[in-house]
């Protein structure tokens, strides 16, 4: 199981990256999205912050397990946050991604815990 928290640990971390240097590069599609749920565009820079806060934490966990479960659970919360922004305005099309992504950090926790 530990093989599996590292490599989903890293796919994710991967991903929170990807995420968050489209947020500070203003690109146009997550900014136009961003908007529309509501979100001021100030706050693109402290997203991106947060969440590659996450992918360090997540990534410095493989060898310090507490980090990664307490970094996976931050990112949990960021994205249920993220599904419930989706919700609230009904766009459903951005409910799948953001849910995926809550679910792997919900099993990097999981895994997280199992192997410490």
């Amino acid at each position: 199981m530990s093989i599996a928290y590292a490599v989903l640990a890293v796919l994710l971390a991967l991903a929170l990256v990807l995420s968050g240097r489209a947020k500070l590069a203003k690109d146009e599609k997550v900014t136009s999205v961003i908007t529309a749920l509501g979100v001021p565009a100030s706050w693109l820079t402290w997203l991106a912050a947060a969440e590659v806060a996450g992918a360090l934490g997540l990534l410095i966990g493989i060898g310090w397990r507490p980090l990664g479960v307490a970094a996976a659970a931050g990112v949990v919360a960021y994205f249920v946050g993220a599904v419930i922004a989706h919700l609230r305005v009904k766009d459903v099309k951005g409910v799948p991604a953001a849910g995926i992504l809550t679910l792997a950090a919900a099993v990097v926790v999981v895994l997280g815990v199992a192997t410490v």
